[in-house]
C-alpha cells in the first residue's frame, strides 16, 4: 500500500508548530476507524451514514482543523490491513486535505492514483458493501472537483518551479481528461444503470423506490456510482463547453420525476444547476426557467433544515448563482408565467432593478449580462497540458473567456430583437410597412429581422424536435403581420392558499392575546 502522505512533501503550514505526525493515531481516530470498518463489514448503512456525515466532521473540526488526518499506513493495522477500507479512508483523507489545506502537486497526483485504484476495485472486483448514497455521491462529486482543480492549477504556469514542471511531465497521465471521462463512462456501462432505469419504467426494477439500496444482501456501490457518474459526465462536459453531449449523458435520468439524484441534496442541486446552464447555453430558455424555478422553490422550502450540514454554504452559493442564471434566462426570454410567486418575489428582490436595465439595448445592459454570467457560470477548464517549451504563461482564464464571448455574442443578437417584441406585444395586426416605419428600417430589412426573431425564439430539444421559447408569436399573411400572444392560465390557487395560511397565523396570534 503506497503511503498516503510523504511528510517531507507537506506544506510548511502542515508541519508547523502543531507538530503534525502522520503516524500518530489519537484514540478517538482509532475508535472511529474500528467502528466504521465494523459497520461497513456488517453493511449497516444507517450507522455508516452517521459516522461519515457527523463523526468525521466533528473529529475534523476538533482535531484536524489545519492538519491532515493520520496517514493510511498508521491506521491500517486497526482494520486488518483491509485493502478496500484503506482506499475508502484515503478518499476521505484527500477530500479533507482539499477542503482544509492546499494540496501539493504530489498530493494531487497521489489522489488521482487512489481514485484509479478505488474505481478499478469497484469495476473489476466484487465489492460486497453497501455505502450511503451521500458518500457515493461525494466520491463522484469530489472526483470531478479535483479534476477541475487540477486543470486550473496546471494552467497557472507562470510561477511553477522546475521541480513542479518536472513532476507534471513525469505524471502526464494524472487527471488526464480521457482518463476522467473513461472512468465515469466505465462506471455507467459496467453498472448497467441505463438498462436498470429502462426496466424500471416497465415495472421490472425497484431502483428508485429503494433509493438504489439492495435489501437482498447485495451491494449498491457499483449501481449507485454508475447512476451518479451520469451527473458527473454532465458536469465534466459543461466544464469543457460541450453542452449537447452533457445533456445526452443525463438523458436516462428523468428529471421531471423524483429520482435517486434527489435523495442527496448536493446531487439534486448540482444536477439541476448544470442541466439548466447547458439548456441556457443551447437557447432552450423555457426548459432552463422551468427547472431553475422548481429547484429554487425546493431550496427555499428546505434550506433551514440543512443549516448544520457541511454542504450548507455550497447550497446557499448555488442558490444565489441559480437566481442569477434565472435572471439571465428571463431577460432573454420573458416567460414570467413559468415562475412561482415565491421564487419571483425573491428574484425581484435580488435582481429586479438589474433585470429592468437588462431589457435595454445599450452598453450598460451588456455589462450586466457579462457580470451575471461571470458570477454564475461553472469554472470552465482547458483540459490539455501546456506546452512546456514556450514562455510559461497563465492560461487558466482562456476557457472561461471563450464561453463568455459566445454567450455575449448571443446576447447581442437577442437584444436587437427586443425592439420587435415590444411592438408585437402592442398590436394584434399591423402592416409590414407601418412596423418598418416605426422601427426606422426598410421593409426587406424588417423581413430579415422578423425571420431572425423566428429563428432565435426557437430551439431544438433533446429529442430533436423544434420548440418555441416565444411568449409572442406571429405569422405574415400578404402584407399584414398577425400576432398571437400566448395567454398564461393564471394560477390563483397558490396565492389564495398562502393568504389563508397568513390569515390563520394572524387569528392565532390574536387568540393568544388576553384582553383585560
Amino acid at each position: 500500500m503506497a503511503s498516503s502522505y510523504d511528510y517531507e512533501d507537506a506544506h510548511p503550514q502542515q508541519q508547523d508548530a502543531l507538530g503534525y505526525d502522520p503516524n500518530f493515531v489519537p484514540d478517538s481516530v482509532k475508535t472511529f476507524v474500528v467502528h466504521l470498518y465494523r459497520h461497513i463489514r456488517e453493511k449497516n448503512v444507517y450507522e455508516i451514514h452517521q459516522m461519515y456525515e457527523t463523526s468525521f466532521q466533528t473529529l475534523s473540526d476538533r482535531m484536524f482543523k489545519d492538519t491532515p488526518w493520520p496517514s493510511v499506513d498508521a491506521v491500517a493495522q486497526y482494520v486488518d490491513n483491509d485493502h478496500v477500507f484503506c482506499l475508502l479512508y484515503r478518499e476521505m483523507w484527500f477530500r479533507h486535505l482539499y477542503a482544509r489545506l492546499s494540496p501539493t502537486l504530489k498530493q494531487r497526483i497521489d489522489s488521482w492514483d487512489n481514485y484509479c485504484s478505488l474505481f478499478q476495485v469497484v469495476l473489476h472486483g466484487v465489492v460486497n458493501m453497501q455505502l450511503p448514497n451521500q458518500w457515493l455521491w461525494d466520491m463522484v462529486d469530489e472526483f470531478v472537483y479535483q479534476f477541475q482543480s487540477f486543470c486550473q492549477y496546471r494552467a497557472k504556469m507562470k510561477n511553477k518551479t522546475e521541480q513542479e514542471i518536472a513532476l507534471l511531465r513525469q505524471f502526464d497521465q494524472a487527471w488526464n481528461v480521457y482518463g476522467v471521462l473513461n472512468f465515469l463512462q466505465a462506471l455507467v456501462e459496467k453498472s448497467m444503470i441505463i438498462q436498470i432505469l429502462e426496466q424500471e419504467k416497465e415495472g421490472l426494477e425497484q431502483f428508485t423506490a429503494t433509493d438504489g439500496y439492495d435489501y437482498n444482501g447485495g451491494s449498491n456501490v457499483l449501481k449507485v456510482l454508475g447512476y451518479f457518474s451520469m451527473v458527473g459526465l454532465l458536469r465534466v462536459h459543461c466544464l469543457l463547453g460541450d453542452y449537447h453531449t452533457g445533456l445526452k449523458c443525463l438523458l436516462p435520468i428523468d428529471i421531471s420525476q423524483q429520482g435517486v439524484y434527489t435523495s442527496v441534496i448536493g446531487s439534486h442541486i448540482t444536477t439541476i444547476y448544470h442541466y439548466g446552464f447547458a439548456n441556457l447555453m443551447l437557447r432552450r430558455y423555457v426548459e432552463a426557467i422551468r427547472e431553475f424555478n422548481k429547484i429554487l422553490l425546493y431550496i427555499y422550502k428546505i434550506k433551514q433544515y440543512h443549516q448544520k450540514s457541511p454542504q450548507y454554504e455550497q447550497i446557499l452559493k448555488k442558490n444565489e448563482q441559480m437566481y442569477a442564471l434565472l435572471a439571465i434566462c428571463l431577460s432573454l426570454c420573458p416567460q414570467v408565467k413559468l415562475v412561482e410567486e415565491t421564487v419571483n418575489s425573491q428574484l425581484r428582490e435580488k435582481y429586479g432593478e438589474k433585470m429592468l436595465r437588462m431589457q435595454r439595448y445599450d452598453d450598460e445592459a451588456f455589462a450586466l449580462y457579462d457580470e451575471l454570467f461571470s458570477y454564475a457560470c461553472p469554472k470552465f477548464i482547458t483540459p490539455s497540458a501546456p506546452s512546456y517549451e514556450e514562455p510559461l504563461v497563465n492560461y487558466n482564464q482562456d476557457a472561461y473567456r471563450l464561453q463568455l464571448k459566445l454567450f455575449l455574442y448571443e446576447v447581442k443578437q437577442q437584444q436587437l430583437l427586443s425592439g420587435v417584441r415590444t411592438f408585437l406585444k402592442v398590436y394584434s395586426t399591423i402592416s409590414l410597412g407601418k412596423l418598418a416605419t416605426y422601427m426606422e428600417v426598410d421593409e426587406p430589412t424588417l423581413r430579415t429581422i422578423l425571420m431572425t426573431y423566428k429563428h432565435k425564439t426557437h430551439a431544438v430539444d433533446s429529442d430533436g424536435k423544434i420548440i418555441s421559447n416565444a411568449d409572442v408569436d406571429f405569422y405574415i399573411d400578404d402584407e399584414m403581420i398577425h400576432v398571437g400572444e400566448s395567454k398564461p392560465a393564471k394560477r390563483y390557487g397558490d396565492y389564495f392558499l398562502r393568504q389563508i395560511v397568513k390569515l390563520e397565523g394572524v387569528m392565532n396570534d390574536m387568540d393568544r392575546i388576553k384582553l383585560e
